[in-house]
């Protein structure tokens, strides 16, 4: 399918049609602009029959009950009503039900043509000593059980500026504390992605030395995490056991120094020119809105599919955000194994979805749905487009390492901090966020770089977000044009440069482990 750019050439303020037509088949078109009853639509030969918010649906032709309501040439639910032309369409006429699709296993895939090594571009990174390249040079303070908790924020928060002041090449030291590790079950599910989870972050290429305390009696015991994991003790991996070391005080001293031990080596680290092929972003939406379809999440897909020809990795997640449209993407797949992978996935979740008042079975958001998304299948339209056009070159579960090159799949929920602690335990040394409503979101230890969908937000809430792909819908810039603005941005925050959350310090508090299972 031919995408159409909201923006294929700039024009004036004036000359810009209010409305923004995505495909030639399509039965609605989208408000560029807030748009009155009444007002003449030209070029589409229809006058508003409602006020329109921007973001938001307008029929072009008769739509009869039951009908398919086609937006980019694909289905995103059915007329609940007659509908005539001028209608202001939403979740009040626009209904998801069921439909039959064609998985199409592999039948789209195409292989990208890399760019040669010596051609693609480069951003400084920190090679370490396995090969690895990280964006940044952190310490991490983790935590077995929620019980020692308040001990690694102790640990991590004595590291002020002016005790790394003598470290200038070190980013921070930054406690990981969770919810989970005691008071689920001892073995299955749960408490694989929860070690999962943990191990991923402790190896992370952006961390230079971690410390890992424990209280001494949880169910996510020390010993057997490690062994589990195949982490070993050394220079730059310690453990501390509050009922071993002698209680909160006596834990919290012994990881300091556990911690000051490790910056010297720490500190030795140099940036160095790296190849883009070791970027690793993992693709994030959240706070979405009419726009993000047609701007921010597109024009990540441009830049990603530059990064996949420059050999670097982008992770597509948040499985439950892309039911309704999961053929689309299956007929990607470099193989049908890796589609069927998908679709296994994507049972899982509408099983254990099953009956509760979750967005798979219809509801999105009240800000998404203000915004201008009328179901979860439109809205998985427009977030699946982070992925741009490539081949999906594999499947991985939540907080999987992921090995694989090019566009891949993580599965993990919708929900942003859990699904991005997903992509940042699999590898992903960026984040890439696009938000329409004004998502506040920041992680560590891999940075995120936050992408507006509409020129009002940006300029309202410019202190949270790094790059306007209002621009598109504006006019002023295609989509290809963004695609381009992007990925230098990805190089120039994974060489150092803070991000809008980074210099806010916003991140701490977004890791989220899934915490699936029984609680008791």
């Amino acid at each position: 399918m031919v995408v159409a750019d909201p923006s294929p050439a700039v024009r004036s303020p004036a000359e810009r049609s209010p409305v923004i037509r995505l495909d030639a088949a399509d039965n609605v078109v989208v408000a560029r602009v807030e748009i009155a009853k009444g007002e003449i639509i030209a070029g589409e030969g229809v006058t508003t029959l409602h006020d329109v918010p921007l973001g938001h649906k307008i029929a072009t032709r008769p739509i009869a009950k039951g009908e398919a309501v086609l937006k980019y040439n694909t289905i995103i639910g059915f007329a609940g009503e007659d509908i005539a032309p001028g209608s202001w369409m939403h979740s009040h006429n626009v209904l998801m039900d069921d439909f039959q699709k064609d998985y199409r296993f592999s039948q789209d895939y195409r292989p990208t043509e890399l760019l040669p090594p010596e051609e693609r571009a480069t951003f400084q990174g920190i090679r370490r000593a396995d090969g690895r390249i990280g964006t940044r040079n952190y310490i991490g303070v983790f935590i077995t059980v929620n019980c020692s908790a308040t001990v690694a924020r102790r640990i991590a928060n004595y590291f002020d500026a002016e005790r790394l002041a003598d470290f200038p090449n070190v980013d921070g030291v930054v406690p990981f504390v969770h919810e989970q590790g005691c008071g689920m079950e001892m073995t299955g599910e749960p408490m694989d992605l929860l070690r999962r989870t943990l191990s991923g972050y402790i190896r992370h290429p952006n961390l230079a030395g971690a410390v890992v305390c424990s209280l001494g009696c949880e169910r996510n015991n020390l010993g057997r995490f490690f062994e589990e994991q195949s982490l070993a003790t050394g220079k730059m991996l310690k453990t501390v056991t509050m009922q071993q070391a002698g209680g909160t005080a006596a834990a919290i001293e012994e990881g300091k120094a556990l911690v000051r031990d490790m910056l010297a080596e720490a500190n030795r680290v140099a940036r160095e020119p790296c190849s883009a092929e070791h970027i690793k972003v993992g693709l994030q939406c959240g706070g979405s809105d009419g726009f993000s379809g047609l701007s921010a999440n597109p024009a990540l897909g441009r830049a990603v599919d530059i990064l996949v020809r420059h050999g670097g990795t982008a992770i597509l997640s948040e499985t439950s955000e892309l039911y309704g449209i999961e053929h689309t993407l299956t007929a990607r797949a470099k193989t049908p194994e890796v589609g069927r992978k998908f679709v296994e996935r994507i049972q899982w979740w509408l099983e254990y979805n099953k009956g509760r008042d979750t967005q798979i079975n219809g509801r999105v958001s009240p800000g998404n749905n203000a915004g201008g998304l009328a179901n979860i299948i439109e809205k998985a339209l427009g977030g699946s487009k982070k992925g741009g056009s490539t081949g999906i070159n594999e499947v991985y579960r939540y907080a999987e390492p992921v090995t694989e090159h090019g566009l891949v799949i993580m599965d993990t929920p919708g929900y942003d901090p859990v699904s991005a602690t997903g992509q940042i335990a699999g590898g992903a040394n960026l984040i890439c966020f696009t938000t329409g409503r004004g998502s506040c979101f920041g992680s560590f230890p891999a940075p995120t770089i936050k992408l507006a969908t509409n020129t009002p937000m940006y300029q309202r809430m410019t202190g949270d977000m790094d790059v306007n792909c209002g621009a598109v819908i504006d006019g002023d810039k295609s989509l290809d044009e963004m695609g381009e603005d992007i990925f230098r941005k990805m190089l120039e925050v994974a060489s150092g440069e803070k991000s809008k959350s980074e210099a806010l310090g916003v991140g701490e508090d977004e890791f989220v482990p899934w915490p699936i299972g029984v609680v008791a």
